[in-house]
């Protein structure tokens, strides 16, 4: 049984006219899962995250900032890329609420797997900083619930994003209690996740050419993600899935596609099924081309539900 946390107030968080991080990417996700293949799915909505735990991902003083900074009406703007309407702090809390309550469920058994269809994504949110359209870092507010809440020691996150997942690496660079792996072009934003960012060791970054496709992939992937993963032996796996790598999206240059998403998840479920019980959340980031981004969400939630 796979579980999917989506809720009608990710569609309401609101950005400027022709801004990439659009309210028709919930769409397109949501169409994409009501296909009858997808009714065995149980879809679920979650409360807010708690004040406790995106503390443990973000200082108070962030946090309080970023929820001072919402808009009665209208937008605002935290950096060129980064805005907020009236409803955009509270898609942000129930998308980190989703999460911790997909671990939740896949720490206390009731389901192998979770995908969580949320926005805005997470994955750029640093500490103390908001970028990259992310204003939480809601993979981040999980690894630490796992471990607080369900005693989870061993926290894997792997992340297949176009862009490198700053934010994550920001969170856990000196922890090596989690594992941070992450693919993703270069150059490009935010200009960070070379190899030489290694952390305690737990940091491993595998940039890639633009024009990368499958085939110079998943060796490459196998090779360094599989292997750090495997020898990590972690208790937990969380996904950050990015599908702006898929070749038609507009924000990357990377090549990738459906198949490719399938595959990954294989492998991913693989190493939970060894190291974790089959333990495995995944949390939707990137993914620009509308099209791309309904067909390649299908293609990963599917294959989770084989597991």
């Amino acid at each position: 049984m796979t579980l999917i946390f989506t809720d009608e107030i990710y569609a309401q968080h609101e950005m400027p006219r022709g801004h990439p991080e659009c309210a028709e990417r919930m769409a397109a996700v949501v169409a994409a899962l009501g296909a009858p293949q997808f009714e065995s799915l149980v879809r679920r909505t979650a409360e807010p995250a708690t004040p406790e735990a995106l503390a443990r991902a973000h200082p108070r003083s962030y946090l309080d900032a970023v929820a001072g900074a919402a808009p009665q009406a209208g937008l605002v703007s935290l950096d060129p890329d980064t805005h907020m309407g009236p409803h955009s702090w509270q898609a942000a809390l129930k998308a980190s609420g989703a999460i911790v309550a997909a671990v939740d469920a896949v720490a206390g058994g009731e389901a192998p797997n979770a995908f969580v269809a949320s926005r805005p994504p997470g994955h750029h949110a640093e500490k103390t900083t908001a970028m990259g359209f992310c204003l939480v870092n809601h993979i981040a507010v999980a690894a630490r619930h796992a471990q607080a809440a369900h005693g989870i020691g061993r926290v894997a996150i792997v992340d297949f994003d176009v862009h490198h997942g700053n934010g994550t690496q920001d969170i856990f660079y000196e922890d090596s209690s989690v594992l941070y792996v992450s693919t993703h072009q270069s150059p490009l934003y935010p200009g960070t996740g070379a190899p030489g960012e290694r952390g305690v060791g737990n940091i491993v970054n595998l940039p890639l050419r633009a024009g990368t496709d499958g085939r110079v992939y998943r060796p490459l992937f196998r090779d360094a993600a599989v292997s750090a993963v495997d020898a990590f032996a972690p208790e937990l796996v969380l996904l950050s899935a990015g599908f702006d790598a898929h070749v038609d999206d507009p924000l990357g240059g990377l090549a990738l596609n459906e198949d490719d998403f399938v595959w990954i998840t294989d492998v991913m479920m693989d190493l939970a099924d060894k190291h974790a019980g089959g333990r495995l959340v995944s949390l939707l980031e990137g993914g620009y081309d509308l099209p791309a981004l309904g067909r390649s969400t299908a293609a990963h939630v599917a294959t989770l539900m084989n597991a």
